[in-house]
Parts: structure tokens; C-alpha cells; sequence
């Protein structure tokens, strides 16, 4: 077995309460890595065949949690949940931050596999090789502080209970579902900690649907041996040093954004992104840090940047909301996106998304979908409720995401994600409402916008990405390009935290990635073999889809209807995407990427990579676009 790895995989049949190792050749773990790209592989293997007739939230679909040869050792540890995604219906692989990934590893695993339902709420403890699934019926219900606060408790009382000579040991790490998961909404997450989530996807709606409430594990072994210690050290001592270095990220961590990017680059989501520009200095991290910041640094495992805070709103009405700093794309969505420019209001929101276990981006996402859709009278407050879901309207906007949370009323529908909610509304209302939803093939897009050209995303960042509107993963072309979703499947198949190799050579990855495992991997063969047929595999799922949602490129592999529209305001009012110059670069980047005129893989390119199972799977879709 190649280094760098566990070596065994925990599969639990939650239907029949069974579980059991499995092992994967080490040609499957050299090709795919782990992560996402382990997680593409073991979902085309053993689902492809029935993709299009699988519903993401039948107990048929796989739900992953995947470690990398990185986890634990390049700073900054992770996990990556993935599975058919209840969004996108392809796949997505979402990785959140904390120690579970490590202790994962520690306890001798490199990853688990669920499949089927279990027959009552329940939960999965994970003490190195003694597993237990565990009845969860006094925690289905429970918000995420709640939900954390017990089980912290009873697994401590029994590991001390295993291990009387080790005295009080340090809390397990656990992820688990709010409420809005355990209801099955499609924009719930899977959650770690108070205020860390795998949101892109949708797997909490999944976890949901298995009855899986949380994932308990404490591993008392080391990690998996690599294969060039000194060499490690070496390269963890230079990502240290450069994390030292950044004052920015160090002192505020992506808080520092929710004023400057609406302020300077233009592309920060205002009224549900009618606008991308503001200058609320009210919203500057400034403000941030003076009157709701109580912790001024914490970190996961190893990790030197230290970004996250601890805020709690002191005074008024939402006094003792409690949550993170709160993080840029959680500050724009449920900020400038929905009319408020207060810290307080901010905190107090991300604080109820958190602990009803929803995504502060794709909730936000509809929520400000919603409130467009109020302030130009489709949806009255009849609609809505009783609810008057004016710009600002705080209190409503907390109210709804209860009720989405828990699909009560029109939260029921809106529960479903933007795209799917603006086609119900259509058919409701006999009125078009999908151009206002800013969405990429059901993914709510990320909180950086494109029209003023000054962030990072590109013109076809979204339309070109496999996983939709993930800001995390964004297309680029040239295709190799170090901000192209190539190198984003390495960083969530290596399964660590990007933030950390932010400034340092683009190889430093590379030589990780050799020090850990022993295997040669040079970023021109990642970028030309690897990466390009993980990114195949994961195209070839979207598009196949079902059994609600088929994605045609033509029409489909598009910004929103509203990044066509003029920037109104700010230092780059009237700017605006041509359509002619997004259809271009997509062209370009459909030949770099081996897809042929329509954006369909194609078959040379599949069976050059080895994927001729893939090839033909796709041979339908040709014929129905020729």
C-alpha cells in the first residue's frame, strides 16, 4: 500500500445495521487521490449505471465522508462530503473544516461510506475500530448548539468509560444536521463545530434522508505514516512561515471583505445582486471587530492563519446571538444581499442559519430570491405568511428561515433551493421569475460577482463549473490556470485547507502530496491526466442528472439573467457581461477541457483516460443534440 494512507475504508448499511472494511487498490487511490476525486470514482462505479433514475434523496444514493493524503499534515484540516447531490443532481464535493478529517484517520480510517435508510433516527460513533450506531431519537429536533451540547457530553462520559486511564480526554469530533436537514430541505448542511459547514450540495438534506443525525469519531492512534517525514516537516515549517506572514488574514479573516468588496471591486451581492456595489462603512470589519467580536482568533487543527473569530451581539433585541466572524460570503448573504448593513442584524442572522442548520449562502440565496420577488408583487405577503419581506426586514427574514428550516407554509416550497422554488412559482403564478434567480445548473451562486471584472471569478467561472455555482471551484480559462477548477479538484481531493497555500508556490502542493504518499506528481501531469478526469467523471454526472433535473449545456452552461444586466451604480456602473464574449471563451474552454461544440465529453478524450464505461453512457445525450 502506497503511504500517505490509512488504508481501509468504513462502510455502514444503515437499512441492516451492518458495517465493514473495505480497501481500495492503490492505482484507484493514485488516480483519484481521495476527497472529491475518490468520491467521483466510487459514485460512477456503483451508481452510474442508474444515475438518471436516481433520486438524490432515495436511500439507493451513497453519502461520503473522505479524507486525503493531506489531511492532517498540509495545515489546516478538512473533510470532504460528497455524494448524488440533492442541488445539482451531480456531484459535489464539499469539503468542511475541523478536526473530523483527522481524527478519521486516527482512529485508522481514510474515509466512510454510507448507503440505505436507517429505520429510526440514530447516529454513528466511531472509537478506532469499535463501531457503534447509535439510537439519536433525544437529539432529532435539536438545533446545532443543542445537538452539540449532548452528545459533547454523553460520548466524553463514554470514552472515559473506555478508557479510564487516559482520564478526561479531549471532545470527539462530530458532524450532524440542524433541523432543516433532518426535514430534508436542499439547502441544509453538514455541520461541524457551531459554525463550520460542507454547504454547497446539499448533503444535509441527504444525511437527512438516511435518518443519519451525526457522525461521532475519536481516533487514539497517530496518522497514517508518509513516506518522507523529514521533507514534511520541512514543507509544514515553510506553509507556517507564510501564513505568519499574512497580517490580513491573520487579524480578520475573509470578514475583512463584507465592506471591500462591495465598496472597491463592485461584486458583492446587494438586493438579492440588482446591485453589486455599496459603501456602507456600517458594514466595515472595523465595526465588526469593535462591537460584536468576543474572541479575536481561534483555529482548527494545526492551522496558523487563525481567520476565525467569535462575535456575539451585546445590546438590543437580538442580544446573545452567538456565532463566527461572521465570514464574507456569510456577512454579503445575509447583508447587502438582503438590505442590512449592521453587524448586530448580520450576527444575529448567521447565528439562527447556523443553529437551524441551514447554508448561509444557498439560504441566502433564496431568501433574497424571495424578498425580489416581494418588493415586485409576485409574492404577496399573503404568500408569504403574514410576512412583509421588505429590504432590511430582519426579524422577517429570520422568521422565513424558520419556516424553511422546518417547510412550513410557503417555506415548504422555498425549501426546495431557488431553481426548483422560481419553477413551482412559475407554474403558481403564471408569471417568469427565473430570471431572478441567480443560480448556476441549482447551485445558488457564490458571493463574488463578475460584471465589474475586478474579483476573482471569470465570465465563465460559474457556466463552465461541474459544480454549478460553488465560488470554491470556480472554471477559468486557460484551463491550467492556477485559479481553474483543475487545481481546486486538487485541493479537495488532497483534502486540505486552500486558505493556507495562499502565496506560496504553486508545486509546494506537489511536493506535499510526494512527501506523504512517495508518488511523483508533477502539476503539468495533474493538470493533463489526473485532475482532467476527475473533472470528466463529475461532467458527465451533471449532465446526466434526473430524475427531476437534466442540464443542457447549450441553454444551461450560462451566467444569470442578471449578470447580463448593467451594474446601476458604484465606480463601475453600466458595466456588463456580453454574450458573445461568454460564448467565446466558453467555446474555448469546452476544446480545452476535451467536450465537444454542445459540451459533451468526448469520446476520444474518455477513452484516452480510461473511461469508456463513461463514453457510453453519454452516447444518448449526443445523439439527442445532434
Amino acid at each position: 500500500m502506497i503511504c500517505g494512507y490509512a488504508g481501509k475504508f468504513l462502510e455502514v448499511d444503515l437499512s441492516k445495521e451492518r458495517t465493514r472494511e473495505t480497501v481500495l487498490e492503490d492505482d484507484v487511490l493514485r488516480d483519484y487521490i481521495g476527497g472529491r476525486g475518490l468520491a467521483s470514482k466510487i459514485l460512477w462505479d456503483r451508481l452510474g449505471s442508474k444515475w438518471e433514475s436516481l433520486n438524490p434523496l432515495n436511500p439507493r444514493n451513497l453519502l461520503l465522508f473522505l479524507t486525503g493524503p493531506l489531511t492532517g499534515y498540509f495545515p489546516g484540516g478538512r473533510t470532504c462530503v460528497s455524494g448524488k447531490s440533492p442541488q445539482s443532481n451531480g456531484v459535489v464535493g464539499s469539503t468542511v473544516g475541523g478536526e473530523f478529517g483527522v481524527e478519521l484517520r486516527c482512529a485508522g480510517w481514510d474515509g466512510i461510506i454510507f448507503t440505505g435508510e436507517a429505520r429510526k433516527p440514530s447516529y454513528l460513533f466511531v472509537i478506532d475500530s469499535n463501531i457503534e450506531i447509535v439510537d439519536a431519537d433525544h437529539i432529532w429536533g435539536k438545533d446545532a448548539k443543542q445537538t452539540l451540547r449532548v452528545l459533547t457530553k454523553e460520548c466524553r462520559r463514554h470514552l472515559t468509560e473506555k478508557f479510564p486511564k487516559y482520564g478526561e480526554m479531549k471532545e470527539p469530533s462530530v458532524l450532524y444536521i440542524g433541523p432543516a436537514g433532518e426535514n430534508k430541505v436542499r439547502t441544509a448542511v453538514v455541520a461541524a463545530k457551531w459554525t463550520h459547514a460542507a454547504g454547497y450540495g446539499g448533503y444535509g438534506a441527504l444525511m437527512g434522508a438516511k435518518k443519519l443525525k451525526a457522525i461521532v469519531v475519536k481516533g487514539t492512534g497517530p496518522l497514517p505514516e508518509v513516506a518522507n517525514l523529514r521533507r514534511m516537516r520541512r514543507l509544514i515549517k515553510a506553509v507556517y512561515k507564510n501564513a505568519y506572514d499574512s497580517e490580513l488574514w491573520r487579524r480578520w479573516g475573509t470578514g475583512a471583505a463584507g465592506y471591500e468588496v462591495g465598496a472597491k471591486t463592485s461584486s458583492e451581492p446587494v438586493h438579492n445582486w440588482q446591485d453589486e456595489w455599496h459603501n456602507r462603512r456600517s458594514f466595515g470589519v472595523d465595526k465588526f471587530e469593535n462591537r460584536v467580536w468576543i474572541k479575536q482568533s481561534w483555529s482548527d487543527f494545526g492551522c496558523p492563519t487563525c481567520c476565525l473569530k467569535i462575535s456575539m451581539v451585546k445590546t438590543g433585541k437580538f442580544k446573545g446571538a452567538i456565532t463566527d466572524n461572521p465570514d464574507y460570503e456569510l456577512q454579503a448573504y445575509l447583508g447587502p444581499n438582503l438590505g442590512i448593513f449592521t453587524p448586530e442584524d448580520n450576527v444575529y442572522l448567521t447565528s439562527l442559519i447556523d443553529d437551524l442548520g441551514l447554508c448561509g449562502i444557498q439560504t441566502g440565496n433564496v431568501l433574497g430570491f424571495a424578498s425580489e420577488l416581494f418588493q415586485r408583487g409576485i409574492l404577496s405577503a399573503e404568500d408569504l405568511g403574514g410576512l412583509r419581506l421588505a429590504w432590511g426586514n430582519t426579524e422577517a427574514f429570520a422568521a422565513l428561515a424558520e419556516r424553511i428550516a422546518r417547510r412550513e407554509g410557503i417555506g415548504d416550497l422555498l425549501a426546495e433551493g431557488t431553481y426548483r422554488a422560481a419553477l413551482q412559482i412559475e407554474r403558481m403564478k403564471n408569471v417568469e421569475v427565473l430570471e431572478y434567480a441567480v443560480q448556476s445548473k441549482g447551485i445558488s451562486i457564490g458571493a463574488h460577482g463578475i460584471r465589474s471584472g475586478k474579483d476573482y471569478p471569470d465570465i465563465i467561472s460559474y457556466a463552465c463549473s461541474v459544480q454549478g455555482g460553488d465560488h470554491t471551484s470556480t472554471a477559468a480559462f486557460p484551463i491550467n490556470d492556477p485559479g481553474s477548477e483543475l487545481w481546486e479538484i486538487f485541493n479537495d481531493s488532497a483534502v486540505y485547507c486552500n486558505f493556507n497555500s495562499f502565496g506560496l508556490r504553486r508545486k509546494i502542493r506537489f511536493d506535499f502530496y510526494e512527501a506523504a504518499t512517495g508518488v511523483e506528481l508533477t502539476p503539468e501531469e495533474w493538470c493533463s491526466t489526473k485532475a482532467l478526469r476527475i473533472l470528466q467523471l463529475q461532467r458527465a454526472m451533471l449532465l446526466l442528472g434526473g430524475p427531476d433535473l437534466k442540464w443542457n449545456p447549450e441553454t444551461d452552461d450560462d451566467n444569470p439573467a442578471r449578470f447580463y444586466e448593467p451594474l446601476p451604480s458604484g465606480p463601475y456602473k453600466g458595466k456588463v457581461l456580453r454574450r458573445a464574449r461568454v460564448d467565446k471563451t466558453k467555446r474555448k474552454y469546452y476544446k480545452a477541457a476535451g467536450w465537444d461544440k454542445n459540451g459533451i465529453p468526448k469520446p476520444r478524450i474518455l477513452r484516452k483516460l480510461g473511461l469508456q464505461d463513461v463514453d457510453k453512457a453519454l452516447d444518448k445525450i449526443r445523439q439527442a443534440t445532434d
